[in-house]
């Protein structure tokens, strides 16, 4: 059971950070919520920053603009996860060279 951080996670049925929380609990992973404002979603405990997460991730699937990732990809780099998928509407090439320059699988 690995854990995955969902950046950008949003309590709204309709989002697709939502579904994909959602989806991830379905498959048996453990996806923690991660947002500006730290809220729960789906009776999972929610955190402000990747770095508030108690576990560590393996995996950080992004849900954020590339104007709005520059504080997430440092605390990325900071948690050092195995890989991170950045979805349709996310994709940020300028970080993609930082973060498999340190290890991390993008996808």
């Amino acid at each position: 059971m690995s854990t995955v951080a969902v950046i950008g996670a949003s309590a709204k049925p309709a989002r697709y950070s939502n579904r994909a929380m959602r989806m991830l609990q379905a498959h048996g992973h453990v996806p923690v919520p991660v947002s500006r404002t730290g809220e729960d979603v789906l009776g999972v405990k929610g955190y402000a920053s990747l770095r508030d997460v108690p576990e560590r991730a393996d995996t950080v699937t992004m849900y954020l603009s590339p104007e709005r990732q520059a504080p997430v990809i440092e605390d990325v780099l900071a948690v050092r996860p195995r890989r991170v998928i950045f979805n349709p509407g996310a994709e940020n090439p300028d970080a993609y060279s930082r973060l498999a320059q340190q290890g991390i699988q993008v996808v």
